[in-house]
């Protein structure tokens, strides 16, 4: 990593884990393969930054480190990069095994749980999949027919309006850095 830390995909460990190499990598990671408009692909991160926005706008209250899960939810794309489902359906449950091993050592690395419990899973998994309708029709040329399909249409009257952003790598690598460090030191 850019750090200097080595990490062992096989055998992560917390140790091995800094944020600013998880920031880096995400910031550099391209959503929709970069098949999205504009002058900047959409990275991992600035669609990580939207999810936690959205978890946490459809949970008042919830606390600081449930916000931080949301945020590192597709943490271990850093190394392993972002694939579609279709392509982690092919290479079959490894590929499972390798995201959970990584998640894991995120979460300890930062003061989660290895594994979240299952209401916060499907709470953010509930806004990433807002995030991703949002995205396919801004972005990824989708109409909202397909988007609806494809990721189940949202309730649109319970959000803000969701705009997707286009940052370039450091300035989305820095605010990612900036949101997770806020979020560990509220309480």
């Amino acid at each position: 990593m850019l750090s200097g830390r080595r990490l062992d995909l096989l055998d992560p460990t917390p140790l091995d884990i800094e944020i600013a190499d998880i920031a880096h990598g995400l910031a550099f990671v391209a959503r929709w393969n970069g098949q999205t408009v504009g002058d900047w692909p959409y990275s991992v991160a600035e669609h990580s930054l939207l999810v936690e926005e959205i978890f946490s706008y459809l949970n008042p209250g919830i606390g600081a480190r449930w916000q931080l899960a949301a945020l590192l939810h597709d943490a271990p794309e850093y190394v392993i990069g972002d694939m579609i489902s279709p392509v982690k359906a092919a290479i079959g449950p490894g590929y499972g095994a390798l995201d959970e091993r990584l998640t894991a050592a995120v979460h300890l690395r930062f003061g989660l749980p290895g594994s979240l419990p299952a209401a916060i899973k499907k709470e953010i998994k509930r806004a990433d999949r807002i995030s991703a309708w949002a995205e396919a029709v801004q972005i990824a040329g989708f109409t909202r027919a397909e988007a609806d399909r494809f990721f189940g249409r949202p309730p649109h009257q319970d959000l803000p309006a969701i705009e997707i952003r286009l940052r370039p790598p450091a300035e989305v690598r820095a605010a990612f850095v900036a949101r997770h460090a806020h979020l560990l030191d509220t309480p």
